[in-house]
Order: structure tokens, then C-alpha cells, then sequence
């Protein structure tokens, strides 16, 4: 049993719909299954129940809950941009790039994560080389998906601190931090 596009559509079809160009669909959809290949994660419940990130307590929200979170997230912000601003905004957001963005932001943590044997989650031998935006954006731009796409994964986490973001990447950037800073927060005592 080996992860598939049967997966990958179970996780995200309804995500991977909302991009407009099926060729750009396509490629995202086969990033998941390589770098659920190169993981070794065989199944789409293996992936929705991993941890989203191993650095505090995500109380039992999963990678792929938090992948269609940042999303749904970065898809809502891009709108209220858009109705609120409109032509003031710097250049039109690009949807594709932007969903295939938050599709595919964390799609490294497939590879630095592993299953610990003993039913937890560690830092996998890949995962101690590289971050997820570094391993995701070599896999993204490995695979052929434009640079803007493997832009907004490589920048989307600390890695991309000082360093241009595109409009597209700081929407993501935005939508993954909004689901990972409460958490945080409620972490050290300090969410009221």
C-alpha cells in the first residue's frame, strides 16, 4: 500500500478544486505523493492524524486539518484584502499560486517527521538537515511547480524573516501563523 492521488484527493480534493489550472492541480497533487513516498507515510489517515507540528501540544489537530486550515485562512484574508482594498492592493492576488501555496506550505514536514515507534511523532533524520520550508521548496521545485509556488512554501516559516515575500506568501504566512500562535500562546500560560 503506497500513498496515492486516491489520498491526496480524500485530504484536499476539495482544496486542490478551488485552483483554476488543472495542470498547476495536477503538480500539487503528485508533491503530496512524493513527499509522502520519500516520508514513508502509506495512507491518507496517516497523514491527517500526524501532528502538525512537534513543537508544543497541537491538542490533537492534525497535519491535514491544519493544511486546510491555512487555506480556508489564507483564501478568507485574500478576499476581505480584495473587497476592502481592491485596486489599492500593490497587483491582483493570484488564487492559484495562493491555494497551491497553502496546499503545499508544509508538504516538508512529511519529511522531517516520522513516527517515533512507540505511537508518538520525532524529527526525522531528513527533518534534522532541513526544515520543512527548505525540503518542500526543493521538492516543489524538484517536481516543476512554478517558483512562485515553491517562493511562498520556502518563505512561508522563520526561514523567510527579512527576506521579501510576495503577496501570496505573506497571505500564507499570515493564515499559518493564525493557527499556530494560540496554540502557542495557550502553550505558555499567556491566551486569556
Amino acid at each position: 500500500m503506497s500513498f496515492s492521488v486516491e489520498d491526496v484527493n480524500e485530504l484536499f480534493g476539495p482544496e486542490l478544486e478551488l485552483i483554476g489550472d488543472a495542470e498547476l492541480a495536477g503538480k500539487v497533487g503528485e508533491c503530496w505523493i512524493e513527499a509522502a513516498r520519500l516520508g514513508g507515510w502509506k495512507s491518507a489517515s496517516q497523514v491527517e492524524e500526524m501532528p502538525f507540528t512537534l513543537l508544543l501540544d497541537t491538542r490533537g489537530i492534525g497535519f491535514a486539518s491544519h493544511t486546510r486550515a491555512v487555506v480556508r485562512g489564507a483564501l478568507g484574508l485574500a478576499e476581505a484584502m480584495e473587497k476592502e482594498f481592491g485596486e489599492k492592493l500593490p497587483r491582483p492576488i493570484d488564487k492559484d499560486v495562493l491555494v497551491a501555496g497553502a496546499l503545499l506550505h508544509d508538504v516538508g514536514k512529511l519529511l522531517e517527521i516520522e513516527g517515533d515507534g512507540k505511537g508518538g511523532y520525532r524529527r526525522s533524520r531528513n527533518g534534522k538537515l532541513f526544515r520543512h520550508p527548505i525540503s518542500g521548496a526543493m521538492l516543489a521545485h524538484r517536481l516543476g511547480l512554478p517558483d512562485e509556488v515553491a517562493h511562498c512554501i520556502a518563505v512561508h516559516s522563520r526561514e523567510g524573516e527579512g527576506f521579501h515575500r510576495s503577496l501570496e506568501a505573506q497571505i500564507i504566512h499570515d493564515a499559518d501563523f493564525a493557527t499556530f500562535d494560540p496554540l502557542k500562546l495557550e502553550d505558555a500560560g499567556k491566551l486569556l
